[in-house]
């Protein structure tokens, strides 16, 4: 779990709900027609600008930012280098039935295994990770509609609230839920891209980045078991693709 992106979330919503206390009370800032305008209408809009697999996909991948994938590259390289030693001392077949930490590594794994050279070993390998950021990148297209379209609507809802308004000048008491439509449809549209969507989209993007890291730490660690290279070689190349402060980590210990 994620505590920063639950905490933050959260927190977040409760700093504005909390400025509503405040101000008065909830009360006022809720309305019926606001919601069914921007929360809705913006549910309705992505359906039709994403595919539906996609558009139903999203939502379960939102849960990945509370429960990301962690991935310990320490560990992975110490790993590569124990399957490293095993393969040069009693050979591939030696790998087999070895646990790793996840399918992709298990895969490539067991590519070698079934005397998959070098170049078909990356190929696939690069295949399936360039697969892999394009559905996340279908996903993170359809949070960005929210975070596109959520706004926009909340500006449809504000045109809808003054039309209603200016046209009932003449009754004062239509004046006050006119308005109230107005406003708060732009403060929803703002809620959803700001608050919810906005954030969470930025953790998905990071957790992406950090999983085709990880991939690219295992392809350059199973490349040099498919060379041969010594255990050695293995843990020096694969340390060559970590970042700086995972570098200097892994150089101390």
């Amino acid at each position: 779990m994620d505590i920063a992106t639950l905490v933050g979330l959260l927190g977040a919503i409760a700093m504005v709900i909390g400025s509503m206390i405040f101000a008065g009370g909830v009360g006022p800032f809720i309305d019926v027609a606001s919601v069914v305008i921007v929360f809705g209408g913006t549910f309705f809009i992505v359906m039709m600008k994403m595919p539906m697999g996609v558009f139903i996909g999203h939502f379960k991948a939102l849960g990945k930012a509370f429960k990301p994938s962690v991935y310990d590259m320490g560990k992975v390289v110490e790993r590569m280098v124990e399957l490293s030693t095993m393969a040069r001392k009693d050979g591939m077949m030696a790998l087999e039935g070895q646990q790793v930490p996840d399918r992709f590594f298990e895969r490539g794994l067991q590519m070698l295994i079934d005397g998959s050279d070098e170049a078909k070993l990356v190929k696939a390998l690069k295949q399936e990770t360039k697969a892999m950021k394009s559905r996340h990148e279908g996903v993170h297209s359809a949070i960005k509609a929210w975070i596109d379209y959520g706004p926009a609507m909340g500006m449809i809802g504000t045109l809808i609230g003054l039309v209603l308004m200016l046209g009932n000048m003449s009754d004062p008491k239509s004046i006050g839920p006119a308005m109230a439509v107005a406003l708060l449809t732009t403060l929803y549209g703002a809620l959803i891209a700001n608050v919810i969507f906005g954030p969470i989209l930025s953790k998905l993007e990071g957790y992406t980045a950090d999983e085709v890291a990880y991939r690219e730490l295992v392809i350059e660690g199973l490349r040099g078991i498919a060379r041969g290279d010594s255990p050695r070689n293995v843990q020096e190349q694969m340390v060559t693709v970590l970042p700086p402060k995972e570098q200097a980590r892994l150089m101390a210990a």
